[in-house]
């Protein structure tokens, strides 16, 4: 027993020996790194009072000092960044769903803007903005070379003012101006209508008004159908959408989920990691959704569209997402400014991350470019059919309830296709819940 006590000991302190062996490179590399950090913070000092002391012209040291905050957060990733006093109550304002400007959501990329989507209804939208167009100039001032917060605060002028952009789009030869006057920006979160027997959820934002919005207009909408019963199915309009806050996504996906994981956020601590999962009860009864996304769907818009085709809640279709799978948190600062910064990543409930890749479609849908239609096309619209016929048999087979019940379906057929030459990606999601009503409940599982 004494021997095998000594020789615990003598393994203990050997343990020891070789702890204090290898723990000392690394104390000594930590002392190396923290050594170097002071150098460069020291060098940043003497840059800043060089600056101040011999700058051509006198600088105010508040703006430099600003100024190098944000190049350090914008270094990092295109979401990171210095919010001024001014641009933290402008966010603030935002959220609440009502901000002076344009109406586009942006972002930088190559060292120009780029439009992720038009808000709907707003001046850049009905001038014509398009998600993935680039902004190159304001007023004929180039962009090149300016964060995005500077850029962004050339766009900004007094409502009423116009402003002058130029445009680089996909499939345009030459850049091209647009004249857009500003505007008061009052963001409608969600708005309904109803197409035959499918209702029309569209989402614009995720502002803190949007799953309360969703409900009430989403309950108007199935008591003036006479009753969920009315209703062959949900399209979430989800196009254009730039995103939002986090919380609202989580709600309106609970919306639609008996149960399950909605989305996970991961950190560079695994212990930061959160995940949100479903609550019981499905606005809808479980009735077949189809989710409409585009290029212009991010953020938050992905996090729904993510949950719902990962459960096989909804048939995603449009055009491959934006991309943008990282949370930012805001941290208040003193002064009353504040900091964007990039703290996690998320996830789809399988665990697959967006980031740069985007939601893809169940089924690819393009929205096709508006055509005039050409003679021929018109022509055979105009062919005549038997009942046209002077002297035609009439049909002895139906009673007339039955052919005015005939006679209104057509005409809803009628509307669809009139649908389709205005709206081709939504008129396809309607098609689809429809036929998935014609094939019954099994087909919709």
């Amino acid at each position: 027993m004494k021997k095998f006590f000594m020789a615990a000991a003598v393994g203990t302190i050997a343990g020891a020996i070789a702890t204090t062996q290898i723990a000392g490179p690394l104390v000594a590399q930590e002392a190396t790194r923290n050594a170097s950090v002071y150098e460069q913070l020291d060098l940043f000092g003497d840059i800043f009072e060089r600056i101040r002391a011999q700058y051509v012209e006198e600088v105010n040291e508040a703006d430099l000092i600003e100024a190098a905050i944000d190049g350090m957060l914008t270094s990092l990733d295109p979401h990171s960044s210095y919010l001024s006093p001014d641009d933290a109550a402008d966010m603030r304002v935002q959220t609440r769903g009502e901000f002076g400007g344009l109406g586009i959501e942006v972002t930088q990329e190559e060292g120009f803007v780029k439009v992720v989507s038009p808000i709907d209804g707003t001046p850049a939208d009905i001038a014509g903005m398009m998600s993935g167009d680039f902004i190159t100039a304001v007023d004929g001032e180039s962009l090149l070379g300016l964060t995005l917060d500077d850029a962004v605060e050339l766009m900004r002028g007094p409502v009423g003012s116009e402003i002058v952009i130029t445009v680089v789009r996909e499939g345009e030869v030459e850049p091209f101006d647009v004249s857009i006057i500003r505007d008061t920006i009052k963001l409608t979160a969600v708005r309904t209508r109803t197409e035959g027997d499918t209702v029309v959820l569209r989402i614009t934002t995720f502002s803190d008004q949007t799953y309360d919005s969703m409900r009430d207009l989403l309950a108007e909408q199935v008591e003036e159908a006479g009753g969920i019963e009315n209703v062959n199915g949900l399209v979430l309009d989800l196009r254009n959408n730039p995103g939002g806050l986090l919380r609202q996504a989580i709600l309106v996906s609970d919306a639609f989920l008996e149960a399950g994981e909605i989305v996970s956020t991961r950190g560079r601590d695994p212990a930061d990691g959160e995940r949100f999962n479903a609550n019981a009860g499905d606005l809808v009864g479980g009735l077949p959704i189809v989710v409409l996304i585009n290029g212009g769907s991010a953020s938050a818009s992905e996090i729904v569209a993510g949950a719902l085709q990962d459960h096989r809640r909804a048939i995603v279709i449009g055009t491959n997402s934006f991309g943008k799978g990282s949370v930012q948190t805001v941290m208040p600062l003193r002064g009353d400014g504040a900091m964007r910064l990039t703290t996690a990543r998320y996830y789809t409930p399988s665990g697959r991350s967006i980031q740069a890749l985007g939601i893809s479609p169940d089924i690819i849908v393009v929205q096709p470019r508006r055509v005039e239609e050409s003679e021929e096309v018109e022509e055979q619209r105009s062919f005549r059919s038997e009942a046209d016929l002077r002297g035609a048999l009439d049909n002895d087979s139906l009673s007339e309830d039955e052919i005015r019940q005939i006679q209104a379906d057509r005409a809803r057929a009628e509307d669809a296709a009139a649908l389709r030459e205005e709206d081709y990606q939504l008129a396809y999601a309607i098609d689809i819940l429809k036929g998935l009503s014609v094939l019954g409940p099994k087909a919709a599982q």
